[in-house]
This record gives C-alpha cells, sequence and structure tokens, in this order.
C-alpha cells in the first residue's frame, strides 16, 4: 500500500509544479468567452438590438429592475468585464461581476442550468479567491499583491 501512496505522492507534486499562470489565464480567458459571445448576441454594432429589449422585456424579466435598464446593463457587463477578465485588469472586481451576472442568470432566467453556471461560478471564484496570474496586467502593473 505505501507503494502506492507515495506514487500518489508524486503526482501530486508533480501536478503542484504546474504553478499559477497559466490555469489562471484559462480561468479567466474560458468564461470571457461564454460572456462576451452572448454580449455580441445583443447588439448589432454599437446599438443595442430591439430583440434583446424584447427578450428583457419577456423571457428575461427581472424583479426591482427595468427591462430597459437590465438590458443595456447586460450588454454593458457583457462586454466590459470580459475584456478586463482577458487582459486580467481590475480580475477579481471583473470576476465577481461576472460572478453576480453568473447568480442572476441562474436565479432568475434559467435556473435549471445550475451546472453550466455552476461551472462559470468555480472558475470566478477560483479568480476572485487566487488573483490573476503572473499572466496579467494585475501583475505586470502589480496591482494584485497576492
Amino acid at each position: 500500500m505505501t507503494g502506492v501512496v507515495s506514487r500518489i505522492a508524486r503526482l501530486n507534486a508533480l501536478g503542484g509544479r504546474i504553478g499559477w499562470a497559466l490555469p489562471a489565464l484559462a480561468l479567466r480567458v474560458f468564461p470571457a468567452a461564454v460572456f462576451f459571445a452572448s454580449g455580441r448576441t445583443k447588439v448589432e454594432g454599437l446599438m443595442i438590438k430591439p430583440s434583446t429589449y424584447f427578450l428583457f422585456e419577456h423571457e428575461y424579466a427581472l424583479p426591482l429592475i427595468p427591462p430597459h435598464l437590465a438590458a443595456v446593463g447586460a450588454v454593458l457587463a457583457e462586454h466590459l468585464l470580459p475584456v478586463l477578465l482577458v487582459l486580467g485588469l481590475m480580475t477579481r472586481g471583473a470576476a465577481l461581476g461576472l460572478l453576480a451576472v453568473t447568480g442572476i442568470i441562474q436565479v432568475f432566467v434559467y435556473p435549471g442550468a445550475w451546472a453550466t453556471h455552476g461551472l462559470w461560478a468555480a472558475c470566478l471564484l477560483a479568480l476572485i479567491a487566487k488573483g490573476p496570474g503572473a499572466l496579467s496586467m494585475d501583475a505586470l502593473l502589480r496591482l494584485d499583491k497576492r
């Protein structure tokens, strides 16, 4: 049994040598791609599509937030926050913003899609907890001290 345990320990040590920079980059890029692509479906050029307003009035109707305001907020968030995430600039704040968007989508829009939203949330929570990694503007500008 000790042979198996030592092999597992060596494998774990090998995995620990990967570091955080590459996983952090992947955790930033892949959720950002999903949100940015979603944002692009809501606009035509620089204008919000009429169909986007329709969706926020009928299918995505949120409590307490007027549909027009929710549509504008979603379009801004789905364009700005992913760009910040990919750049690794203000990473923790951008990840927190997208985590809030994910929570709103989960609770009010598509509650049955918890597995997908859970994957997005896990990526974003890891970035909030561990930071953007060395391959980021935050690291280059020394904005994230962790």
